[in-house]
C-alpha cells in the first residue's frame, strides 16, 4: 500500500483529517484526527463516527500511518481507480456506498467490472437499457454488464479480433446471470434476436445445464458444479450465427455423495417429484428420500422451488433444442437407473467376497431400464478380471470394493450422459454459415476454500491461479501501453507473480506429476503420496506447508489465501477407475439404443471438454490387444488431473488469443438478503478475485490521469491571472510546479497529466480551501448588503407608518373627548332618575323581604343545626369504619408490592453484584457509591426529622382549636334548650289566633284563585294567538328560506351539471383524441411493419436468386413494365414469392417463414374479400340499372313534350341563323370582285361548299346535343319528383295524393268520390257538431294550403327552369357565334368540348343533390359520351376526307388562277396572292392545366421526374412541389380522356418509383424531405381537385373547373397517404441518425456556461470530457442542425403543420435521449449540470420562438427533462422539500425520480448528498401513483402523423416546365 512520506504526513495528517483504522467487525472503521500529527508521535488522537475518542497506537517498527480517507466528492465513484487514495478500505467503502445507498450493483475497477449480487430483480436489463448502452464508449455511461458486452462487441468489429468475457466469482455471486445478460445483449445489438434465435436457444440450454450440472450447496441453492465456455459466433456482418459450449471439471463425486444440507444434481429430484406422471410409471421412482444418492444431504427440498415445474421447463428446453420425446425418455431412464443402482444392497459373504441377493428389486429395475441381464450385472458388480502376462482370471471383491465399483459405475454413466447432452446442445447451436469471429463467455468457478478441501477444490484453485496470472499480465500490459503511449518515464512495477505457485502444481515433479506417478504405482495410496509431497516440496518451496497436527494434508499459499487440502480420495478421484466388464455389459444392451450410443466411442473417447474420460488403465480386458487397442490404452492412462491440465492449457491459449474482459461477481452476504452488505465476506472475495491486485498495480504507478484541458478547467481557481498563458499545457506545468514541490508525484504526458496516489486529494484540498475563503468573502459582502438594504427599507416603512398612525390617533382622541363630554352629561341626569326610582322600589321590597326572610332564616338555621349535629355523629362512625378498612387494604397491598419490587430489585442487584464482583474496579465504584449513599441517607433522615416536627406543631394547633369550638357549641346548645321551653309556653296562647287567621287566609286564597284563573285564561288565550301568529310567520319564513334554498340548490345543481357535462365532454374528447392517436400510431406501426416485411421479402428474393445461380431467371416485367405493377400484381408476386420461399428453406429462419406465410394468407383473404365486394357492387349496379330503366320509361312522356318544345325553339333559332347566313351570302356576292372571287368561280364554290357543310354539320351536332340535354333534364325532373315523394312528411299526405293527379279526369273522379263520401248514410245519420265541422274545415284548409304551396313551388321551379333555358339559349347563341368564326375542325371540337363541360357541371350538381342518382346518371352520361366519341371519330374521318378534296380543289384553283392572271400581273404584284383567299386563321387554345404523354413515354417520365431528379437543384431553382404538380397534370389528362388503364399505371409507377428512390437514397435527408413534401402535395392535389365539396370550397372558380371528372381516386389517396406516412417515418429516422451523436455531447457534456461545473477526477475508464474539444458537438451544433433541417423542409415546400410535427418529434428525441443518459450517468447528476441543462433547454425554446413553432407541442416534450434538471437543483432535505418535489415532477415516473436522487453526486464539497431517509420519504409519497415502472423513455416512439388538407393557390395553367427536367415529350393541353 501507498505510504506517505514524513513531509507529506505533516501536511495531510492534520486536525480534522479522516483516516481508516482496522476493525474486527467492520474490517475498516472511519475516524477523524483531533490533533495534528507531528514527526515522532507514537500514537494518533482520533474520534470515531459515534463520537468515541480513542488513541491509535502506531507500529513501532514500521511507523506506518493509517490510510487516509478520500474526499466526499470522490465517494461513490463509478471507477475505483478514480479514487485519489487507492487502498483496501477506500475500495470497500466505495462499493458499500454505491451498493447500499445508491442501489448500484456495478462498479469499474480499472478494466474489471465488479458486480455485486443484489438478490433482487432490478429493472435495468430491458431493451431500452440495451439501446441506451449500444454504441456508447465504456466510460461514458454508468458501469453495467451491457457496457462490457458493448466494449467486446465494438472491439471485435473494430480490431477484427476475437473477444472473451471472463465471469468469475463464488458460488451464488451471480456468474450465470451475468453471462446470460451478456449473451442477451449480443443477440439484441447484432440484430439476430428475431431471425436466428441463437440467444433463445442458448438460453434454452440453461435449464438443461442447470438441471444436470447444478446442485444445492451450503452457500448456494443453485450452484454450478462445472465450468463452461460459450463461444458465440458472428458472420462478417457481425450478426450471431451460432454458438458452441465447452464444459470443464464436472463434480462427479456429487452423484454418489453429498454433504449435510446439500443435494445431488437437480434432475434427480425433478424426476422423483414427477414420479406420479403416467409416462414415468416405467421408471419405478418414488420419493427422493427412498434413494441413497438423493437422501444423504438430508435436504431434499429447496424453499421456493417446485421440482415438478422445473422438470416441465427442462423438458420444454429439450424439445426446443431438437431432442425428441423418445430421447428424453431414454435420458430419464438412464437417470432413474442410476438412482436404482445406488440402492442395490451388497451383502458381505466373507472378508474378501460379497454377494447381491437374488431378485433384488432395485437391481432388477436397473437391468430392465438399461436392457441388460440381471445375472451379468450382479456378477460383475461383485467380481473383476485381472490380467497377467499369460492369463486372465476373475477375482472377487470385498463389500467395500464392490460398493466403490458400483459408485464408480454410477459416476461414469452420469459423466457419459452429461457429455452426450452437451454434444447435442452444441449440435442444436451449430450453423452452416462460415464464422468470421466470436466472443467467448467464460462462466467459471471462483476461488474456493472450505473446512474440508479435496481434489475438486484443488483443481478449481489451480484454474484460478492460471486465470489470475493471465489477468495480472493483461493489467500490467495495459498499464505499460498507456505509459508508453503518453511517453512518460516507465519504471517496472513490482506486482505479485503467482508463477511459483503454478510451478508447484504443474511443473515437473510438481503436485500433479507426483499424483500421476503415485496413481501408476501398484500399491499407491494417499498416505504415500502425501509423504512424497513432504519430501519433495516442504524444504524447497515456501508456498508449500505441512499442517502441524496432520500427516494426511498439505497447505498451499495461493494468491488469495492459504488453503489446507485433505489427501483422502485424491488418488481415487484422479484415477477414476471403472470395471471394464461392467461397461461391456452395458454396451451389450440390445433393447436400449441410447445406452449403446453413450458408450459407442468408449475405446477412443477422450473428453474434449476436460470431463472425466470414463475408464482408467486397469480396465483393459483384451488378452491379445491389437494396435488400436494399445493406442487407446495409452490414451486411457491419462488421469483426471492430466486431462484437466490439458483442457486448462487449451482454455488459456484461447483466452490469450482473444482480448479479455473481466467481470468479477461478489456475494454480499451468505443469507441471500436483498441489498445487505457484509464487509468481511466482501473483502475476502475482493482479495480472491484480483480486484485489490488491480488497485495495487494502479496505485504503484500513476492512477490519476487528467487531460490538460480538464486540469485547467478544474483547478483554474488555484491560478492567478498572470499564470494563465495561451498554451494550456505550459500553464498546467507552471502551476503544478508551484503547488506540488515533489516532481516525482506527477508526470507530464503528451495529452495527459499523470498523478501519484493521493495527489488529487491534496489538490482538491487546496481547491476546497480556496473556494471556502472565496465563499466566506462573498457571503460576508452579500449578507452586509442585504442586511443594510433590509434595514433602510424597514426604517423608511416604520417612519411612514408612525406618521400616519400618530395623525389618526390624534383625530380619534379629539373625537373621543367630544363624545365623552356629551355622553357624561346625558348619563348624569339619566342615571339620577333611574337610580331614584330603583332606590324607592328596592327600599319597599327590601323591608318586606327582610321581615319574611329573617323569620325563615331563623327556622332554617335551627333545623340545620339539628340535622348537622345528627349527621356529624353518623359520619364520624361511618368514616372511621371506612378509613380503617381502606387502611388495612392499602397496608396489605403496599406490603405485598414492596416485597415484589424489593425482590425484583434484589435479584437485579444480586446479578449486577455477581457480575461486578469479579472486577477490581467494581470495589472502587462500590466504595465510592456507598459513601454517596450514606451521605444521601443522612440528609434524608434530617429532612424527615424536620417534617416530623412541623407535623407535630400542626397537630397541637388543631387540637387546641377543636377544644375551643367544642366549648362554644355546648354553650349554644344550652341557650337553645332554654328558648325552646319559652316557645312551648307561648305557643298555647297564639293557637286560637292562628285558627282565625287560617280561616281568613282560606277565603282570601279562594278569591285570589278565582282571579288568578281568569287572568290565566286570558293570558293563555293571548299567548296562544301570539304563538299561532309567530308560528305562521316562522312557517312563512321557512317556506321562503326553503324556496331560496331550492332555487339556490337548483342553480348549483345546474351549474354542477354544466360543469360536469363540460368536464365529461372534455374528458371524452381527450379520450377520443388519445384513442385516435393510439389508432393512428398502431396503424402507422403496422405500415412500418408492412414496409419492413416488404423489404425483407425483397431481400429474400435476392438471396434466393443468389442461392441458385444456375437456375436464375430474369424477371422481364420487373424492368420494362414496372410502371404497370398494380396491387393485384403485388398479391400475385407474393404468391409466387411464397412458393419460391418454400423451395429454399436452408439459411432462412423458420419463424420468419411462418410470419411471411401468415402475411401471405392475410393478403389472400383480403384479396378474396375485395373480389366479393366487387361482385356485390356489380350486382347492386345491375339492380340500379334495371330500376333506372323502369323509371326512364315512366318519365319518357314528359321528355318527349320537352324535346318538342326545344326543337321548336331551336328550329326558330336555326331559321334565324339561316337568314343571317343568306344575308351574309348576299353581302358577299354584292361585295365580291370580278375574276377569281366572283360567284361561280372555283374559290367561291369552295368557300360556299365549306359553309354549307359546316351548317349541315352544325345542325346535326345541335340536334344530338339537344337530344342529350333533354334526356338529362327529364332524368333530373324524375329524380326530383322521386326525392319529393320520399322526403314528404305525414301532414303532406294529401298534397302528395293531389300531386299524383295529373289529369282533369282524375281530379273530377276524386271530387265525386269525396262528395259521395260526405253524403253517405253514416255521415248523414247523425248531425255534425261544431267540433267536427271545425276539424273538417281545418282539414280542408290544410289541404288547400298544401296544394297552394305545392303549386307555388312548381311555378317557381318552372320559372327557374325557364330562366336556365334562356341562359342556355344565350350561351348556345354565343357559342354558335364563336364557332362561326372558327374553322370547321376547330368548330366541331370546341362545341363538343363545351357540351362535355356542361354535362360535367350538371353531373356535379346532381351528385351534390343525390349521390345515388348521380351515379346512375353518370352511367347514362358515359354511354352518351361514348356515342359522341364514336360520332366524333366518324366526323374526323369525314373532315380528313374533305381536307384531301380541299387540297385537290385548291391545287386546281391555283393552276386555273395562274393561267388567267399570267398576263395581267404587274411586276410588283405578288404571284400567290389569289391562291389562298379563303384561309381563316385558327386561334391558339387556352392551356387547361393538363399534360399529355404517350404510353411508351411513361417510363421516361418516371425516370426523369423521380428516379434521376436531384432534389437540391429543384428545391433551389424551381417552385416547391413541381414534380407533384406535373404528375397531377398528367393524371388529369388521363382522367380527361377517360383512360383508366393509364391512370392506374401512372399512379402505380409513381408510388413504386418513390419507394425505389427512397430505398436507394433513404439515408439522405434532402431526398427524403423532398419526396415527403411532393408526396403530400400530390395527395393534396388529389383532394383539392377530387370534386368533393369539402375540398372544393377552398378553390377558385377556375380551379374548380380543373377537377377530375371521370374517376374517383379515394382509394389511391389512402395508398398515397400510407406512402407519405412511411416517408415521414423514414425522414424521422434519418434525422435521428444525424442528431443522435450530437445530443449527449451537446446537451449534457458540453459546458455551454463556462466555469459553472468543474470536472471531477476520472479513472481508467475514461469518460468523454465535458470540455469541448475539436470534433466534439456542442449545443450550437444541435441548433445548426435543426436550422438545416428546418430550412430544407421549407425550401421543399413542406406543409407548415407537417414541419411542426417533425420538430415535435425531433425535440422528443432530444429530451428522451438526454434524460436517458442522465439516468444512466452518475457523473451528470449534479447541481451545476442541472443549471447547464436548463440553460440548454432555454436555448432550444428560443429557437422555437424564433421559428414561430412554440405552439407545435415541442416544448411539452422537453418537460420531463426540465423537471429532472429542476430536481437536481431544488433543496432535498425536509418533508416540505419532498412535497414540493412530488408536486413539481409530474412528468417523471417514480423510478426516474428515485434514480436521479440516488445518482445525485456533489461536485464540490459545499454540496450535500441526498439522504436515504429522504429518498424513502419520496417513495412513500409517490406510492399511490399509477404509472409504468419503466425507467427509461422510449426513444423509438414516433408520434402518429397526420396530413391536414392544405390547398394550393397556384393555378395549374400557370405552371411552366423547365427544360432542365428533360420532359419535352409532354404536350400541354
Amino acid at each position: 500500500m501507498e505510504r506517505v512520506t514524513a513531509m507529506a504526513a505533516s501536511e495531510l495528517y492534520t486536525k480534522r483529517a479522516r483516516v481508516w483504522i482496522p476493525d474486527a467487525e467492520e474490517v475498516w472503521k472511519s475516524a477523524e484526527l483531533t490533533k495534528d500529527y507531528k514527526d515522532g508521535d507514537t500514537a494518533l488522537q482520533l474520534i470515531l463516527e459515534d463520537v468515541t475518542s480513542i488513541e491509535h497506537k502506531l507500529d513501532p517498527k514500521t511507523k506506518n500511518l493509517p490510510h487516509l480517507r478520500n474526499p466526499d466528492i470522490l465517494v461513490g465513484e463509478n471507477d475505483l481507480t478514480a479514487l485519489s487514495y487507492l487502498h483496501e478500505p477506500a475500495v470497500l467503502h466505495n462499493l458499500k456506498v454505491r451498493f447500499m445507498d445508491s442501489k448500484l450493483i456495478y462498479t469499474y475497477c480499472g478494466i474489471v467490472l465488479v458486480a455485486i449480487n443484489p438478490y433482487e430483480t432490478l429493472p435495468i436489463y430491458g431493451t431500452d437499457i440495451i439501446s441506451a448502452y449500444s454504441g456508447q464508449n465504456m466510460g461514458d455511461m454508468d458501469p453495467h454488464i451491457f457496457a462490457v458486452a458493448e466494449e467486446a462487441y465494438k472491439q471485435m468489429a473494430r480490431d477484427e479480433r476475437n473477444q472473451s468475457i471472463i465471469v468469475s466469482g463464488e458460488s451464488g455471486a451471480g456468474k450465470t446471470v451475468s453471462a446470460k445478460y451478456a449473451m442477451r445483449y449480443f443477440a439484441t445489438v447484432s440484430g439476430s434476436a428475431s431471425e436466428t434465435n441463437v440467444e433463445e436457444k442458448v438460453l434454452a440450454s440453461n435449464p438443461i445445464m442447470e438441471a444436470i450440472g447444478n446442485a444445492k450447496t451450503t452457500r448456494n441453492d443453485n450452484s454450478s458444479r462445472f465450468g463452461k465456455y460459450i463461444e458465440i459466433g458472428f458472420d462478417n456482418r457481425y450478426r450471431i450465427i451460432g454458438a458452441h459450449m465447452r464444459t470443464y471439471l464436472l463434480e462427479k463425486s456429487r452423484v454418489v455423495f453429498q454433504a449435510d444440507e446439500e443435494r445431488n444434481y437437480h434432475i434427480f429430484y425433478q424426476l422423483c417429484a414427477s414420479a406420479d406422471l403416467p409416462e414415468f410409471k416405467i421408471l419405478r421412482l418414488s420419493s427422493a428420500n427412498d434413494f441413497l444418492y438423493t437422501r444423504q444431504g438430508r435436504s431434499p427440498v429447496i424453499d421456493g422451488v417446485d421440482d415438478t415445474k422445473e422438470l416441465c421447463i427442462t423438458r420444454k428446453a429439450f424439445t426446443l433444442l431438437g431432442i425428441n420425446d423418445s430421447y428424453q425418455m431414454g435420458l430419464f431412464q438412464v437417470l432413474a437407473a442410476i438412482l436404482h443402482l445406488g440402492n442395490v444392497d451388497i451383502k458381505e459373504r466373507d472378508s474378501d467376497s460379497c454377494i447381491i441377493p437374488p431378485n433384488n428389486r432395485h437391481l432388477t429395475a436397473f437391468c430392465e431400464l438399461v436392457g441388460v441381464t440381471y445375472q451379468d450385472m450382479s456378477q460383475w458388480l461383485c467380481h473383476r478380471k485381472l490380467k497377467t502376462a499369460t492369463e486372465t482370471y476373475v477375482k472377487t471383491l470385498s463389500r467395500l470394493q464392490a460398493t466403490n465399483s458400483r459408485d464408480a459405475l454410477s459416476k461414469h454413466i452420469y459423466a457419459k450422459l452429461f457429455n452426450w447432452i452437451v454434444e447435442h446442445v452444441n449440435k442444436a447451436l451449430i450453423t452452416n454459415i462460415k464464422q468470421h469471429s466470436f466472443i467467448g463467455v467464460l462462466d467459471i468457478y471462483g476461488f474456493e476454500t472450505f473446512e474440508i478441501n479435496s481434489f475438486e477444490q484443488f483443481c478449481i484453485n489451480y484454474a484460478n491461479e492460471k486465470l489470475q496470472q493471465q489477468f495480472n499480465m493483461h493489467v500490467f500490459k495495459l498499464e505499460q501501453e498507456e505509459y508508453m503511449k503518453e511517453q512518460i518515464p516507465w519504471t517496472l512495477i513490482d506486482f505479485y507473480d503467482n508463477q511459483p505457485c503454478i510451478n508447484l502444481i504443474e511443473a515437473k515433479m510438481g503436485i500433479l506429476d507426483l499424483l500421476d506417478e503415485e496413481c501408476k504405482m501398484p500399491k499407491g495410496s494417499d498416505d504415500s503420496w502425501a509423504q512424497k509431497l513432504y519430501n519433495t516440496h516442504l524444504k524447497t518451496c515456501n508456498l508449500f506447508e505441512k499442517p502441524r497436527m496432520s500427516n494426511r494434508a498439505f497447505i498451499i499459499q495461493h494468491f488469495a489465501d492459504k488453503v489446507e487440502y485433505q489427501c483422502d480420495g485424491f488418488l481415487e478421484k484422479n484415477k477414476d477407475t471403472v470395471n471394464e466388464e461392467q461397461i461391456n455389459v452395458l454396451k451389450a444392451s440390445k433393447k436400449f439404443d441410447l445406452l449403446v450410443e453413450l458408450f459407442h466411442d468408449e475405446e477412443k473417447a477422450i473428453s474434449p471438454t476436460g470431463q472425466v474420460p470414463g475408464t482408467g488403465g486397469r480396465t483393459r480386458l483384451s488378452i491379445k490387444p491389437d494396435k488400436s487397442r494399445d493406442k487407446s490404452s495409452k490414451e486411457h492412462k491419462k488421469t483426471v488431473g492430466c486431462q484437466f491440465r490439458n483442457s486448462l492449457q487449451m482454455l488459456m491459449e484461447t483466452l490469450n488469443a482473444t482480448t479479455p474482459h473481466y467481470v468479477r461477481c461478489i456475494k454480499p452476504n451468505d443469507f441471500k438478503m436483498a441489498f445487505s452488505f457484509d464487509p468481511k465476506r466482501a473483502v475476502q472475495q475482493l482479495r480472491a478475485c484480483g480486484v485489490l491486485e488491480t488497485i495495487r498495480i494502479s496505485a504503484a504507478g500513476f492512477p490519476s490521469r487528467w487531460t490538460y484541458q480538464e486540469f485547467f478547467s478544474r483547478y483554474r481557481v488555484l491560478m492567478v491571472q498572470k499564470d494563465v498563458l495561451p498554451d494550456k499545457k505550459l500553464t498546467c506545468k507552471n502551476v503544478l510546479e508551484k503547488l506540488v514541490q515533489d516532481q516525482d508525484k506527477y508526470q507530464f504526458g503528451k495529452t495527459k497529466i499523470f498523478f501519484r496516489a493521493g495527489q488529487v486529494a491534496y489538490l482538491e484540498k487546496l481547491r476546497a480551501d480556496k473556494l471556502r475563503v472565496a465563499c466566506i468573502r462573498i457571503q460576508k459582502t452579500i449578507r452586509c448588503w442585504l442586511a443594510r438594504k433590509k434595514y433602510l427599507r424597514q426604517r423608511s416603512a416604520a417612519i411612514t407608518i408612525q406618521r400616519f398612525t400618530r395623525g389618526y390617533q390624534a383625530r380619534c382622541l379629539a373625537k373621543f373627548m367630544r363624545r365623552t363630554q356629551a355622553a357624561t352629561m346625558i348619563q348624569k341626569y339619566q342615571r339620577m332618575c333611574v337610580e331614584r326610582k330603583r332606590y324607592r322600589k328596592k327600599q319597599a321590597a327590601a323591608l318586606a323581604l327582610q321581615k319574611i326572610l329573617r323569620a325563615y332564616q331563623a327556622r332554617q338555621k335551627y333545623q340545620t343545626l339539628l340535622r348537622e349535629s345528627k349527621s356529624v355523629i353518623i359520619q364520624r362512625h361511618v368514616r372511621g369504619w371506612l378509613a380503617r378498612c381502606w387502611y388495612k387494604r392499602c397496608l396489605v397491598s403496599i406490603v405485598y408490592l414492596q416485597c415484589c419490587i424489593r425482590r425484583m430489585r434484589a435479584r437485579r442487584e444480586l446479578k449486577k453484584l455477581k457480575i461486578e464482583a469479579r472486577s477490581v474496579e467494581h470495589f472502587k465504584k462500590l466504595n465510592r457509591g456507598m459513601e454517596n449513599k450514606i451521605m444521601q441517607l443522612q440528609r434524608k433522615i434530617d429532612e424527615q426529622h424536620k417534617d416530623n416536627r412541623l407535623m407535630s406543631d400542626k397537630l397541637n394547633s388543631l387540637e387546641t382549636s377543636y377544644t375551643t369550638e367544642s366549648e362554644r357549641m355546648r354553650a349554644e346548645l344550652t341557650r337553645l334548650r332554654g328558648a325552646e321551653e319559652d316557645a312551648k309556653n307561648k305557643g298555647n296562647q297564639v293557637s286560637s289566633l292562628q285558627e282565625e287567621l287560617e280561616r281568613l287566609r282560606k277565603e282570601l286564597s279562594t278569591t285570589q284563585q278565582e282571579k288568578k284563573n281568569i287572568e290565566d285564561w286570558t293570558q293563555a288565550y293571548k299567548d296562544k294567538m301570539e304563538k299561532m301568529v309567530s308560528e305562521l310567520k316562522e312557517q312563512n319564513g321557512l317556506l321562503k328560506t326553503e324556496k331560496n334554498d331550492l332555487n339556490r340548490l337548483i342553480q348549483e345543481q345546474s351549474q354542477q351539471m354544466n360543469e360536469k357535462m363540460v368536464r365529461a365532454i372534455a374528458q371524452e374528447t381527450q379520450q377520443l383524441e388519445t384513442d385516435l392517436n393510439e389508432e393512428r400510431s398502431r396503424y402507422q406501426n403496422l405500415l412500418t411493419e408492412h414496409l419492413r416485411l416488404e423489404e425483407k421479402y425483397d431481400d429474400l428474393k435476392e438471396e434466393m436468386r443468389g442461392s441458385k445461380p444456375g437456375h436464375r431467371r430474369r424477371d422481364s416485367t420487373h424492368s420494362s413494365n414496372e410502371s404497370e405493377y398494380t396491387y393485384n400484381s403485388e398479391y400475385t408476386d407474393l404468391e409466387e414469392g411464397s412458393r419460391a420461399v418454400e423451395d429454399v428453406t436452408r439459411g432462412i429462419d423458420t419463424s420468419l417463414t411462418l410470419k411471411l406465410q401468415k402475411r401471405l394468407t392475410e393478403l389472400e383473404q383480403e384479396k378474396q374479400s375485395l373480389r366479393n365486394e366487387l361482385e356485390n357492387k356489380d350486382e347492386q349496379f345491375q339492380r340500379a340499372r334495371a330500376r333506372d330503366n323502369v323509371e326512364f320509361k315512366k318519365a319518357r312522356g314528359a321528355e318527349l313534350e320537352y324535346e318538342s318544345l326545344k326543337r321548336q325553339e331551336l328550329e326558330s333559332e336555326n331559321k334565324k341563323l339561316k337568314h343571317d347566313l343568306a344575308a351574309m351570302r348576299k353581302s358577299l356576292l354584292g361585295d365580291a370582285a370580278t375574276g377569281a372571287g366572283a360567284p361561280g368561280s372555283p374559290a367561291y364554290k369552295v368557300l360556299l361548299d365549306q359553309l354549307n357543310s359546316s351548317c349541315e354539320e352544325l345542325e346535326v351536332r345541335k340536334e344530338e346535343v339537344l337530344i342529350l340535354r333533354s334526356q338529362l333534364v327529364s332524368q333530373k325532373e324524375a329524380m326530383h319528383h322521386k326525392d319529393e315523394k320520399e322526403t314528404m312528411t305525414e301532414p303532406s299526405v294529401y298534397a302528395d295524393d293531389v300531386s299524383k293527379l295529373k289529369d282533369t279526369d282524375e281530379i273530377k273522379q276524386a271530387y265525386v268520390g269525396l262528395k259521395d263520401t260526405n253524403r253517405s248514410p253514416r255521415f248523414m245519420r247523425q248531425p255534425l257538431d261544431v267540433g267536427d265541422l271545425l276539424s273538417r274545415l281545418r282539414l280542408l284548409e290544410h289541404q288547400l294550403q298544401t296544394q297552394r304551396r305545392t303549386h307555388d313551388s312548381e311555378v317557381e321551379t318552372l320559372r327557374g327552369e325557364l330562366q336556365n333555358v334562356k341562359e342556355e339559349n344565350n350561351r348556345q347563341q354565343q357559342l354558335l357565334a364563336q364557332n362561326l368564326q372558327l374553322p370547321p375542325e376547330a368548330r366541331i371540337e370546341a362545341s363538343l368540348q363545351h357540351e362535355i363541360t356542361r354535362l360535367t357541371n350538371e353531373n356535379l350538381e346532381l351528385l351534390a343533390e343525390d349521390p345515388t342518382a348521380s351515379q346512375e346518371a353518370r352511367v347514362i352520361i358515359l354511354r352518351r359520351m361514348v356515342d359522341l366519341m364514336e360520332q366524333l371519330e366518324k366526323q374526323d374521318r369525314t373532315i380528313r376526307k374533305l381536307k384531301k378534296q380541299l387540297k385537290v380543289y385548291s391545287k386546281r384553283i391555283g393552276e386555273m388562277g395562274a393561267g388567267q392572271t399570267e398576263g395581267q400581273t404587274s411586276p410588283g404584284q405578288m404571284v400567290d396572292e389569289p391562291i389562298h383567299p379563303v384561309n381563316i386563321p385558327r386561334r391558339e387554345k387556352d392551356f387547361q392545366g393538363m399534360l399529355e404523354y404517350k404510353k411508351e413515354d411513361e417510363l421516361k417520365l418516371v425516370k426523369n421526374l423521380i428516379l434521376e431528379l436531384k432534389p437540391r437543384g429543384v428545391a433551389v431553382n424551381l417552385i416547391p412541389g413541381l414534380p407533384a404538380y406535373i404528375l397531377f397534370m398528367c393524371l388529369r389528362h388521363a382522367d380527361y380522356v377517360n383512360d383508366d388503364q393509364k391512370v392506374r399505371t401512372l399512379l402505380t409507377s409513381t408510388i413504386n418509383s418513390i419507394k425505389k428512390i427512397l430505398k436507394k437514397r433513404g439515408d439522405d435527408v434532402e431526398t427524403v424531405s423532398f419526396w415527403l413534401a411532393n408526396t403530400c402535395r400530390f395527395l393534396h392535389c388529389l383532394k383539392q381537385y377530387s370534386g368533393d365539396e369539402a375540398f372544393m370550397k377552398h378553390n377558385t372558380s377556375r380551379q374548380n373547373e380543373h377537377c377530375l371528372s371521370n374517376f374517383d381516386l379515394a382509394e389511391y389517396r389512402q395508398v398515397i397517404s400510407d406512402l407519405a406516412i412511411q416517408i415521414y417515418q423514414q425522414l424521422i429516422k434519418c434525422m435521428e441518425n444525424i442528431l443522435w451523436p450530437m445530443i449527449v455531447s451537446g446537451m449534457l457534456e458540453h459546458e455551454t456556461i463556462q466555469g459553472v461545473s468543474g470536472v471531477k477526477p476520472t479513472g481508467l475508464r475514461k469518460r468523454t470530457s465535458s470540455i469541448a474539444d475539436e470534433g466534439t458537438y456542442t449545443l450550437d451544433s444541435i441548433i445548426r442542425q435543426l436550422n438545416a433541417f428546418h430550412s430544407t423542409m421549407c425550401q421543399h415546400g413542406t406543409d407548415p403543420e407537417l414541419i411542426k410535427q417533425v420538430v415535435k418529434q425531433q425535440f422528443y428525441i432530444i429530451g428522451a435521449v438526454t434524460l436517458n443518459n442522465l439516468l444512466l450517468r452518475k457523473d451528470m447528476c449534479s447541481w451545476s449540470k442541472g443549471m447547464q441543462i436548463r440553460y440548454n433547454v432555454s436555448q432550444l425554446e428560443e429557437w422555437l420562438r424564433d421559428k414561430g413553432l412554440m405552439v407545435c407541442g415541442a416544448k411539452e416534450t422537453l418537460e420531463p427533462l426540465i423537471q429532472a434538471a429542476q430536481l437536481l437543483q431544488v433543496k432535498k432535505k425536509t418533508d416540505e422539500d419532498a412535497e414540493a418535489i412530488c408536486s413539481m415532477c409530474q412528468g417523471l415516473t417514480t423510478a426516474q425520480i428515485v434514480k436521479v436522487l440516488n445518482l445525485y453526486t456533489p461536485v464540490n464539497e459545499f454540496e450535500e448528498r441526498v439522504s436515504v431517509a429522504f429518498i424513502r420519504t419520496i417513495q412513500t409519497r409517490l406510492r399511490d401513483r399509477c404509472e409504468s415502472p419503466q425507467l427509461l423513455m422510449d426513444t423509438k416512439m414516433i408520434y402518429p402523423v397526420t396530413f391536414p388538407f392544405s390547398p394550393s393557390s397556384l393555378a395549374l395553367e400557370t405552371i411552366q416546365i423547365p427544360s432542365s427536367l428533360n420532359l419535352a415529350f409532354l404536350t400541354r393541353v
